[in-house]
């Protein structure tokens, strides 16, 4: 794993040396390439990192050369794959150095450690039901009295109501994410392709704004940043449309369709390159984020 490690943040340097940094986008690098260094998983981090607006561009890269490096590796080739993956990276290390500050970049990380935090919060209390499942096996004859017996079973299963309540939300939560955001997207699809500037569908437009922003809510509770900003980009594009402020030509319906690849591509994992929808998603959002709605 430390040669894995090693190797990207190797990609990383050479791709930094061919840009001209900054002070502060020289100590962004280096906090990047700490990050990775440091990382006791790399495969779930760099995942992680998908979910997480300031390194999403990057992460999906840096997945490709995990994923490069995870399979067989022809050593005689490895000269001119390291080259090959070091000049890819130059474009999406340019884009996070653009948008990232070393301030942010540490809120960024904390965010990746919290998403660590909960899934181990969730492992915990997962041993913990465990562990109370086990009262029932309690060696009865070592009891003292059948009050403190039934004492010590009432606060068991107290805690363990407690536990369960809090793990089956969870669960919930997790399981309903994919089908709840995912069985929007082709209905929305069509949706894209058959307005136009003359006909809105006002009514099924303002269902899917309600839809959008709720999906968006509900990314966001679940950690991932990306899918409820491309939640959002679409929202607020279908407002501006019905406003008239934004008009539904194909560059726009186009745009609107890149968000909607992305959110498949990250809710499902598929291991595909999807920076240039990325790209295009994200522009797309900072340039209607701009428009002032007319009174």
């Amino acid at each position: 794993m430390e040669i894995v490690k090693q190797y990207i943040c190797q990609c990383i340097t050479t791709a930094s040396n061919n840009l001209r940094l900054n002070s502060q986008q020289i100590e962004v690098v280096a906090l990047l390439r700490e990050v990775i260094s440091e990382s006791s998983d790399v495969e779930r981090d760099i995942k992680n990192m998908k979910r997480i607006t300031e390194f999403s561009t990057l992460a999906i890269r840096l997945n490709e050369i995990y994923n490069f490096l995870a399979g067989r590796v022809d050593i005689l080739k490895l000269s001119d794959q390291f080259k090959i993956h070091s000049s890819g990276l130059i474009k999406d290390l340019t884009h996070m150095l653009d948008t990232v500050t070393p301030r942010s970049f540490k809120a960024a990380t904390q965010k990746l450690e919290n998403l660590d935090i909960h899934k181990s919060t969730l492992q915990f209390n997962e041993k913990a039901e465990v562990k109370d499942n086990s009262v029932v096996n309690v060696d009865l004859s070592k009891r003292r009295s059948s009050d403190d017996l039934l004492e010590r079973q009432s606060e068991s299963i107290k805690e363990k109501l407690i536990l369960d309540d809090e793990k089956e939300d969870e669960e919930i939560l997790f399981q309903n994410f994919e089908k709840t955001v995912l069985e929007q997207i082709k209905p929305l699809d069509a949706f894209f392709k058959k307005i136009t500037p003359e006909d809105l569908y006002i009514d099924e437009l303002d269902e899917f704004v309600k839809k959008v922003k709720a999906n968006s809510v509900l990314s966001e509770k679940i950690g991932f940043e990306i899918i409820a900003n491309m939640h959002k980009i679409i929202a607020q594009a279908l407002t501006l449309i019905k406003l008239r402020e934004v008009m539904p030509g194909k560059d726009v319906v186009d745009a609107l369709r890149a968000c909607l690849i992305v959110i498949v591509a990250v809710v499902k994992g598929k291991e595909v390159d999807i920076t240039n929808y990325l790209n295009r998603a994200e522009e797309f959002g900072k340039r209607i984020k701009i428009i002032k709605i007319r009174n």
